[in-house]
């Protein structure tokens, strides 16, 4: 089994953000690409748990090339490659920590949404159908149990603030219902 990766260290990077889950890095000598690391931590509710998930990074990492290379074609994406041969030779000191966890991307500009499919009422939507059947803009059957599978999963992108909690938005600001199969 591989080491638990709780945080990154690579000193002769620049750590420019340390997110939840993910840490970025510039990358001296090449500003026009980052390096994305997934670690082990855990997040749930906006909040990082003290007990990491072994692998956790590597199996993020694992489904985002798996959506970027079957998308490829359809959509341009920031990946330039997750074989750390390939990443600036600054970065290969540290492959006990980038190995099957780390991305060499382009520098973007983000777009501040994180996209949610949902099946199962819980958490935050369990909270707000507590209060009333129509939770962003979706009219879910009543009598729903916490944990009851919705009749089809449900789309609900909510736009990431810079810092703090995820925010909602409204059906007529991009919240629908999913609409198609991969």
């Amino acid at each position: 089994m591989s080491k638990v990766v709780i945080a990154t260290d690579c000193p002769e990077l620049h750590l420019l953000h340390r997110g939840k889950v993910r840490d970025m890095y510039e990358i001296p000598g090449h500003p026009d690409q980052l390096l994305m690391v997934a670690t082990d931590r855990i997040s749930a509710y906006d909040v990082v748990m003290a007990d990491p998930i072994p692998g956790k990074g590597r199996m993020l990492t694992e489904i985002s090339l798996f959506w970027f290379r079957l998308l490829a074609d359809i959509v341009p994406n920031h990946l330039i490659s997750a074989e750390i041969d390939q990443f600036p030779a600054i970065c290969h000191q540290y492959r006990d920590q980038l190995e099957g966890r780390s991305m060499l991307v382009k520098r973007t500009k983000v777009v501040p949404i994180e996209c949610i499919v949902r099946g199962y009422l819980s958490g935050s939507f369990w909270s707000a159908y507590k209060k009333d059947t129509t939770v962003c803009g979706f009219a879910l059957p009543a009598g729903m149990r916490e944990s009851d599978p919705f009749p089809q999963p449900l789309f609900t992108p909510p736009p990431r603030p810079s810092k703090g909690c995820t925010m909602k938005i409204s059906p007529l600001n991009g919240c629908g219902k999913w609409s198609g199969r991969i």
